[in-house]
């Protein structure tokens, strides 16, 4: 009976990653040669609309190489993120359950 339990376990598991990654690369794949743009270079633009001499007030230290990597940044900061929001909740309600 176990042994079911583990298979069943064990491709769910599969199903799920398969279509984690299935999410991840299909955005990319639909946009291929397109450029994303963020709501930072949309606020620029509006802003250079109303006052032509506006500047910025600083410029970043590093830019990411493309507009893809810096999706990819950020996306990757909004999952540690969530993970340790996860991690936190898991951890309060295992003591709350002690």
């Amino acid at each position: 009976m176990k042994r079911v339990e583990k298979k069943t376990g064990r491709m769910k598991t599969a199903i799920l990653f398969f279509i984690v990654v299935v999410l991840i690369a299909l955005p990319f794949w639909l946009h291929q040669g397109r450029e994303f743009e963020g709501s930072d270079d949309a606020a620029v633009k509006a802003i250079v609309e109303i006052d032509k001499d506006y500047k910025p007030w600083f410029q970043p230290l590093w830019r990411p190489p493309g507009k893809n990597m810096e999706s990819l940044l950020f996306a990757l900061q909004a999952t540690i993120g969530a993970g340790f929001i996860g991690y936190y909740l898991g951890l309060s309600a295992g003591k709350s359950k002690k």
